[in-house]
């Protein structure tokens, strides 16, 4: 059975990893597959199904550990001889196909030389990710030309990598993400949400409290908004390094009412079926499975303009705004100000992408 193992950085909730659950799991009877995590201890570890074997580098997740360790294990994959010494003892010819599931640290790993065939997934916008990073974007660069295959997860994110390296001459392919949505629907209905009240709009954003994700330039709207009477509530799901800052933020806006922080959520489809309106106001984003999600649960979607849009073709539950604090403002009075209707639920399939999935890995 040919013996296929995918990287990535850890476990933990996020749409590149819940993608790769769901990979797996369903070509888990198909091939001999491992997951070589960088870090240990994520959320998503239990998804696995038996049948799939999982390593990780260290233990813990990344923020379990002291400073000076988080630095030293950076190093590791910036260095050549380290990074090389990682790859030959735990992944360098023990397989027939090698993947790099992320960008970064685990596809410069991921990179080293070895006969084995390679191929690297591309999920999110590189330009905006490396912009003002001149280091990682030459590791990049240096990485991207060892592999015999990139894998993207949107146009948008093809044409963003033409840009940023565009001497890369190596084949290259669009493979919208796949889920299990069968799942999704199930996870939806597996309990009833207390903590979204329904007496005014709400909208529900997922993801993790970074900058990318621009949830204090939200803030900023949502403030705006309800200084003009324009009253709502919006509810973030997920966990992440401005955690600390964002809620103090708003509790020096006094909006604590009205811009709640619910945490991470193993099982966040409930709150997303409870929610009047999934909410993604991005900086940027790749192919987001979130909006994947919240079509399975035909939400009413409203997004800043990035390569997300991609997702909501020939969906006309979805409104782009433009990707300012302006943008966001008027997208969100339009929604509040849009009549309730009864939808029909769409039907959602994935057989095209599971054929392309199949056709790749069995190249």
């Amino acid at each position: 059975m040919k013996k296929i193992v995918f990287g990535i950085t850890s476990l933990r909730p996020g749409g590149a990893e819940r993608v790769l659950i769901d990979i797996v799991n369903h070509f888990k009877n198909d091939y001999e597959i491992t997951i070589f995590s960088i870090y240990g201890d994520g959320e998503f570890e239990k998804q696995l199904d038996k049948k799939i074997h999982f390593q990780s580098l260290y233990p813990h997740t990344y923020n379990s550990y002291p400073k000076w360790k988080k630095i030293w294990f950076s190093l590791q994959f910036v260095l050549p001889f380290f990074r090389n010494h990682i790859y030959k003892k735990y992944i360098k010819n023990k397989y027939d196909l090698e993947i790099a599931f992320l960008e970064g640290p685990i596809t410069w790993l991921m990179s080293c030389k070895s006969h084995t065939k390679k191929y690297a997934w591309i999920h999110n916008d590189l330009v905006c990710i490396y912009k003002n990073h001149f280091l990682k974007r030459k590791l990049s660069e240096h990485a991207y030309r060892k592999y015999h295959k990139l894998i993207f997860v949107s146009q948008d994110n093809l044409q963003k990598f033409k840009q940023i390296f565009p001497h890369n001459q190596l084949p290259k392919q669009v493979i919208y993400n796949y889920i299990n949505e069968h799942e999704v629907i199930e996870k939806a209905n597996a309990f009833t949400v207390t903590e979204i009240k329904q007496d005014l709009p709400n909208f529900l954003q997922v993801s993790r409290l970074t900058e990318q994700k621009a949830l204090m330039r939200l803030l900023d709207a949502h403030r705006l908004l309800i200084q003009h009477n324009i009253l709502h509530r919006i509810y973030i799901v997920g966990d992440g390094p401005l955690k600390q800052e964002l809620q103090q933020k708003i509790t020096n806006y006094g909006l604590e009412d009205t811009f709640v922080l619910l945490g991470q959520k193993e099982n966040p489809y409930p709150y997303m079926k409870h929610a009047d309106t999934f909410l993604l106001a991005s900086y940027y984003e790749g192919y987001p499975m979130v909006l994947l999600e919240a079509k399975i649960l035909n939400k009413d979607i409203l997004i800043t303009d990035s390569a997300a849009k991609e997702v909501l073709l020939n969906y006309d539950k979805g409104m782009i705004v433009e990707n300012t604090e302006k943008g966001i403002v008027e997208g969100i009075k339009k929604m509040i100000e849009k009549k309730d209707t009864i939808d029909e639920i769409k039907s959602f399939s994935n057989a095209t992408i599971l054929e392309e999935l199949k056709e790749l890995l069995g190249e």
